[in-house]
């Protein structure tokens, strides 16, 4: 089993009502299971929408495996009177609840903010969805490639006089899932001093925007629109992707003294005075003829050797990885961002979390939950049902059938 052992867990005592499914809702609970909170993952009987995304492994979901780690699962239909029955114990006995339903869906299946309130009067409920519970457009539905169009991300991204083209992974769920546990985080912080109800209200496109947060500084400062500039950097130059004898590699100069080593190193310490490119701005202005030039110097060497000689000189560059070369890097396997969880059957291996406290990486579980595996925990267990309430709830249908298998 990759990873370290016995990681320091900052929620203990933390218990989460988790309702979220796909990428965004799990993606920011993952984080707090990772930190020791008891995550309860409430699945309708279909599970969540993302046990079927591929690619599989033994029949299971790589993509569930990878934003799922440390939960628990319990199937629950909140369509019928006894899911909602269960899950209003379940969060009297908690201090989160959390969602990415649309708009009104909650309300609909009774489990919105003003109801769960009444059960529970100190619950903190965390809603994530495309464009917040206020304002337009609120109750459609938004995924990562509508939040990264509307936010201006697209249009940044890709090369001058290209179509617009988003970015290689979901930023847009991801964002939104990051921006979500910080909220979270928080208002427990707030709960240990005023315990109260709380409402976080999280939209993946005001998320999206937030990490934009360069380009429109930039726009709100000087009219001018952002527009795509392929790998460069749009204030700062050389910065930006270089093709080497060999292959693709990255170099950046953003101060002075980097800019004086980068110079030394491709023998042109004569550009430091070059009115074109002697200060930061005229390198912006001149930065076609800055790239011809150091492309056709980069196209002499190899990749390595050019990446070693800017290391040495502190000069931050790094060759162009593929997702392959990355997992294989050194630097991360010393750090043990891969690791293997237990899913089932299956052994598969993911990306751990990238916290550290007191030299400990942060990951609780590396199990992951089957669909329903932790029915008998959370009912008998957490929840104190007897095994004749159990079974009544399986004849009306709560947990997706009438008989009274597997309760």
């Amino acid at each position: 089993m990759r990873g370290e052992e016995h990681p320091p867990t900052l929620l203990d005592g933390v218990r989460v009502v988790d309702l979220t499914q796909l990428l965004a809702g799990p993606y920011a609970t993952q984080i707090l299971a990772d930190m020791g909170a008891e995550v309860i993952k409430v699945e309708p009987p279909s599970g969540d929408k993302a046990r079927g995304n591929g690619p599989l492994v033994d029949g299971q979901s790589t993509y569930f495996a990878s934003i799922n780690r440390g939960k628990k699962s319990v199937i629950l239909d909140l369509k019928t009177p006894g899911g909602r029955r269960v899950i209003y114990d379940l969060v009297r006995q908690s201090q989160l609840v959390v969602e990415n339903f649309q708009p009104g869906v909650a309300q609909r299946l009774g489990v919105d903010f003003e109801t769960l309130k009444t059960v529970n009067p100190t619950v903190i409920y965390a809603a994530c969805s495309g464009f917040g519970q206020t304002g337009r457009n609120g109750s459609l539905p938004a995924l990562d490639i509508v939040i990264q169009a509307l936010a201006g991300t697209m249009s940044i991204t890709g090369y001058p006089g290209g179509e617009p083209v988003r970015v290689g992974f979901s930023v847009g769920d991801i964002g939104a899932g990051l921006y979500l546990a910080i909220a979270m985080l928080g208002a427990l912080y707030r709960h240990r001093n005023e315990p109260r109800a709380m409402f976080v209200d999280l939209s993946m496109l005001d998320s999206q925007v937030a990490m934009l947060e360069n380009a429109f500084a930039r726009y709100f400062a000087t009219g001018v629109v952002p527009q795509p500039t392929g790998s460069r950097h749009p204030v700062i130059a050389p910065f930006q992707c270089f093709q080497a004898s060999d292959r693709p590699f990255v170099v950046a100069a953003s101060t002075p003294a980097q800019w004086k080593e980068l110079t030394r190193v491709v023998g042109r310490e004569e550009w430091q005075e070059d009115p074109r490119f002697s200060s930061r701005e005229a390198r912006i202005q001149h930065v076609e003829e800055l790239s011809k030039e150091l492309g056709a110097i980069f196209k002499t060497r190899t990749a390595h050797e050019w990446v070693s000689e800017f290391e040495k000189a502190r000069v931050p560059a790094a060759m162009v990885n593929t997702v392959e070369q990355a997992a294989q890097d050194p630097r991360l396997e010393a750090r043990h961002m891969f690791t293997d969880v237990h899913y089932g059957p299956s052994q598969l291996t993911v990306v751990g979390s990238p916290v550290r406290i007191d030299g400990q990486q942060v990951m609780a579980s590396r199990q992951v939950p089957t669909l329903g595996e932790h029915q008998s925990y959370v009912l008998s267990t957490v929840l104190g049902y007897t095994a004749e309430e159990v079974r009544a709830l399986a004849r009306e249908g709560v947990f997706g059938w009438t008989t009274e298998q597997s309760v």
